[in-house]
């Protein structure tokens, strides 16, 4: 007849290896691993690839040896539009409007053409809120006027409608810092030439 002592050592067959992990780990989280660790074997040698010993740890790192980053960047890709300086734009477009007789929209946009500010005068047409963004839009795209598809229509050069996203009206300006560009502004509400002009005293606002 088997004894006590010869129970318990049947008994130690039956136990899991939650039992006998360290820690709060449990049976399931134990099998998880374990799962992995055969799946990983298995791929490796279908491949024919041996595998390092410390393969799911790496090596360890320094941080104090990592190049410090933080606040490093002073290029000129860094340099964006704040939103006082879009106000400072919006405000000296609508006085040159006010002083030529006009009320516009003003449109303002970062260097990927997503909107930063958008300004109506009280008198200015709803159609501009979407011919001001298209002028803005047209500039930060091809770096240049939207005077320039105008100009180039009125030459003859049809192919300017087909463009994506060029405007071929005056009035949308590429804001540049340091020759790089960062924006751009659109103007719409007057005829061509009193957007431009509006448009061209809005960055003179801010020295661009």
């Amino acid at each position: 007849m088997a004894t006590n002592s010869q129970y318990r050592e049947l008994d130690r067959s039956s136990e899991t290896p939650a039992r006998h992990a360290k820690g709060a780990l449990d049976a399931t989280e134990y099998h998880r691993k374990a799962s992995h660790v055969l799946r990983l074997k298995s791929v490796s040698a279908k491949i024919g690839l041996r595998l390092p010993r410390r393969i799911l740890r790496g090596p360890a790192i320094d941080p104090a040896g990592l190049p410090n980053t933080a606040c490093t960047d002073t290029s000129p890709a860094s340099v964006a539009i704040s939103l006082p300086q879009a106000r400072a734009m919006a405000r000296a477009a609508e006085e040159k409007a006010v002083s030529i007789g006009t009320s516009i929209v003003v449109t303002v946009v970062d260097e990927g053409g997503r909107t930063i500010l958008v300004e109506r005068m009280a008198d200015a047409q709803l159609a501009s809120l979407e011919l001001s963004e298209r002028k803005a839009v047209s500039a930060v795209f091809y770096k240049r006027p939207s005077a320039a598809f105008e100009k180039a229509l009125a030459g003859g050069k049809m192919a300017v409608l087909a463009l994506p996203h060029a405007m071929p009206a005056a009035g949308g300006l590429p804001i540049l810092h340091d020759g790089r560009l960062i924006g751009a502004i659109g103007v719409s509400g007057g005829n061509n030439a009193q957007d431009e002009e509006a448009a061209e005293a809005a960055l003179s606002a801010i020295g661009s």
